[in-house]
């Protein structure tokens, strides 16, 4: 996560950090201008989810499983919609990415819709581009549901 705070203070966006109460290895890092502190992942993870436009997730160990894992379900039971996930570095990824192909699709426990669900990148311009796609298209999506919207009032208004 530090990285991420350096890049948005650098960016000059603000930079926010969510932070978990741990035995050990866990501090507020230099970066995070505002910061939060939770004792419990599921709150911390439900305010990741609350408050984001995208999961970029760089490599980790079994907390970035559970946040990726949780954000996916999230969207897979479409509890949140329009929410790109993006894994960052391909080489990384790679096995986890093939066991979901080849064990979860293969006995028919996700579908390849699940799977379309994650774009996997090592450029960081791609990131950039994909996010702002997705963006792009939740704006067109609300645009025709309003047309849609409105269309279906104008068709159900009584008529003279």
């Amino acid at each position: 996560m530090e990285a991420a705070n350096k890049g948005a203070r650098e960016a000059g966006a603000p930079s926010i950090g969510l932070n978990i109460q741990l035995p050990f290895e866990q501090h507020v890092n230099p970066y995070a201008d505002h910061t939060m502190e939770f004792r419990y992942f599921f709150i911390r993870k439900t305010m990741f989810v609350r408050y984001a436009q995208a999961f970029v997730i760089m490599p980790g160990g079994f907390g970035t499983m559970d946040e990726l894992f949780e954000a996916l379900t999230l969207i897979q039971t479409r509890k949140i919609q329009n929410f790109p996930v993006v894994l960052f570095g391909a080489a990384y990824w790679r096995g986890l990415l093939a066991w979901m192909r080849e064990t979860m699709l293969g006995n028919e426990c996700i579908s390849r819709a699940d799977l379309d669900m994650i774009f996997v990148t090592d450029s960081p311009e791609q990131v950039l581009e994909y996010i702002q796609k997705c963006e792009r298209e939740v704006t067109v999506r609300a645009e025709c549901e309003c047309a849609s919207v409105e269309s279906m009032k104008h068709a159900l208004r009584p008529r003279p």
